[in-house]
């Protein structure tokens, strides 16, 4: 979460009733699907030698008149060197710098600017837009990414980026701050057209370089001001059809080839006139344009969404993962009631409409179990008692009644539901990531510095910097319902005089881990979302991205953002020689000097056209 969307929501969060409590991947695909990727080239492609036909002419020599001519031997081919995917990079230091900062042998383009034209208009050029100008941009705060292949298309060399917008980059939009209670109408519809997400067609240059292609079909803006439909058991409860989505913090992807987005707010903070049950949910839209209209899928439950992260198997049956990004917060999982179709995209379209979802409860002993969040099940019925945060007080709050009459009630109010059902509140969940091999799953747990009570999986009071918790399903399957997990790390730095604050980084300390991927090779990134106050600055420099080995735990810093900025989003080509990474809310002169600061999507590659991470 930006803390920019923090400081904007609280006024309204403030205003609320208080509870009495005193690979997704590319490679998942493949797994799942292998029908569907197109196969890389990295070996030998194609080559074939012919043997060398033709006579070969005796020479007039009478002492060897019947000599056999010697044949000639066929040239051994020479091998395409094999990629190597193993970390070889130098880690570059930690900095305050104004730049993007990436080691010696790779560069970095600018791709996206928030103000840049996705659909046909005009762009951001110095001046502020009109609500139609702005509804045709790239929105602000740049988060979560997913990339997708497009048929007859080399998807090493392009593709599509779809990408969300978790809130505006008021500098380029409007003249001083923006006050949803006195905005005007013209106000409001700049400010919600610069959430949502942006879907751009990009390709590959000849010089190595990415960029957008003008004018693709595929090419669109889905806004807080659009219209979106309506899935699933608490669909009901929610508008016919509810205006805009908003918060798209993090997002993920579907075995079928969709786009899920998340909205990280359960009200509407940029126009509070909107009903607030039509906020908080996943919404899926097909980037191609193929299937159903956007759909807020009620079925995966209202709370503060931070990315979707699925596990699929043999059979086709999948979950989708998800984390709470709120204090308190949970981690769920959900199982549609059928496997998905591997042959017909559009037999997928109300696959997430229908199913279970589940909240995990981690126990001290390392085990762990998934709880339904079912009506009438786990103590989800009329008077139900909701034990409220129990993270912050030493002594327990008094709880709650909360009344469950019916399966949309408890969708709606999906956060006091996981608690009723024995849910263990986490410390901000955020971003999830599935192992391809479906071995582990890994969660970030960003903070909660005004944690009192511990437990075993959140064992740090006034936890600043954060951890990361690894997650094994029995079996490796989606569909177990129970789990192992361990402690993965504990963030802070070695030079903090608390010994709580120190963390047990082996490696570049960083604080506040939020972004979280592993790429196809198995290797796990990690990008940071630490304060942005020189106190915090001073030790672990600018937010990050890392390389985290995932047997050693040693922590490798890759990247490094300019001034202000959050380190967000991770996508990838499938030969993982580039990867798109965002810059969310810079502050200073980055990245055109003499413009005001914009999010960006950045293009991080090797000069050498290796893979990144060598």
């Amino acid at each position: 979460m930006s803390h920019l969307t923090d400081e904007a929501r609280a006024p309204f969060r403030d205003a609320q009733p208080t509870i009495a409590m005193g690979d997704n991947s590319l490679e998942a695909i493949v797994a799942a699907n292998p029908a569907r990727r197109t196969i890389l080239k990295n070996g030998l492609m194609g080559l074939s030698i012919l043997p060398m036909l033709g006579t070969l002419a005796a020479c007039g020599d009478d002492d060897n008149d019947s000599a056999t001519p010697t044949p000639t031997p066929t040239p051994t081919p020479t091998p395409t060197p094999t990629d190597s995917y193993a970390i070889t990079f130098a880690g570059v230091a930690a900095n305050q710098n104004d730049t993007v900062t990436v080691p010696t042998g790779y560069t970095v383009d600018v791709l996206l600017k928030a103000g840049d034209s996705v659909e046909t208009g005009t762009p951001y050029s110095g001046n502020f837009p009109t609500p139609a100008d702005a509804e045709k941009w790239a929105g602000g705060n740049h988060d979560g990414m997913e990339y997708f292949e497009l048929s007859g298309t080399d998807a090493n060399a392009g593709g599509l980026l779809a990408l969300n917008h978790e809130y505006p980059d008021f500098n380029i939009l409007m003249g001083g701050s923006y006050d949803a209670a006195t905005a005007t109408a013209d106000q409001k519809a700049l400010a919600l057209s610069a959430v949502g997400i942006s879907v751009v067609e990009i390709a590959k240059g000849s010089d190595g370089k990415w960029s957008v292609k003008a004018g693709s079909r595929f090419n669109k803006r889905y806004t807080g001001n659009d219209l979106y439909r309506v899935g699933g058991p608490a669909s009901g409860l929610l508008s016919g059809q509810v205006k805009g989505m908003l918060n798209n913090c993090a997002s993920g992807r579907t075995p079928w080839g969709t786009y899920l987005t998340c909205e990280e707010t359960t009200d509407n903070y940029l126009d509070p006139t909107q009903p607030e049950n039509d906020y908080g949910w996943v919404v899926e839209i097909d980037p191609y344009q193929e299937l159903a209209a956007p759909t807020k899928r009620t079925a995966l439950g209202r709370f503060s969404h931070e990315n979707t992260a699925y596990m699929a198997n043999s059979d086709s049956r999948v979950a989708i993962y998800m984390g709470d990004d709120s204090t308190p917060g949970c981690i769920y999982k959900f199982i549609p009631d059928r496997a998905f179709s591997t042959a017909n995209r559009a037999n997928n379209v109300d696959l997430l409409d229908n199913g279970t979802l589940y909240v995990a409860r981690f126990n001290a002993d390392g085990s762990g179990e998934w709880r339904a969040l079912t009506w009438g099940q786990n103590g989800l019925v009329v008077g139900a008692s909701d034990p409220g945060d129990v993270s912050q007080f030493a002594t327990p709050p008094a709880p709650s009644t909360v009344n469950f009459a019916n399966q949309a009630q408890v969708l709606v109010n999906c956060q006091s539901a996981a608690r009723v059902a024995g849910g263990t509140v986490m410390d901000r969940p955020e971003w999830i990531t599935v192992a391809p091999d479906n071995s582990a799953v890994f969660v970030t747990l960003t903070n909660n510095s005004r944690r009192v009570t511990t437990d075993a999986a959140n064992p740090r009071a006034t936890n600043r910097h954060g951890h990361i918790i690894k997650f094994k399903e029995e079996g490796n399957s989606p569909l177990a319902m129970k789990f192992t997990w361990e402690i993965f790390l504990l963030a802070g730095s070695p030079t903090l005089a608390e010994a709580n604050l120190k963390g047990d980084i082996n490696g570049d300390p960083f604080s506040s881990p939020d972004g979280l991927r592993i790429d196809p090779k198995g290797r796990l990134w990690v990008q940071t979302d630490a304060s942005t106050s020189s106190s915090t600055t001073s030790v672990f420099g600018n937010n990050a991205m890392y390389y985290v080995d995932q047997t050693t735990k040693k922590s490798t810093r890759f990247l490094v953002g300019p001034t202000g900025c959050e380190i967000t989003g991770i996508a990838y080509t499938p030969d993982l020689k580039t990867f798109f990474v965002n810059i969310q809310h810079p502050t200073g002169n980055w990245p055109v000097a003499g413009q005001q600061p914009r999010s960006s999507t950045i293009v991080v590659r090797r000069t050498d056209a290796k893979p990144v991470g060598n």
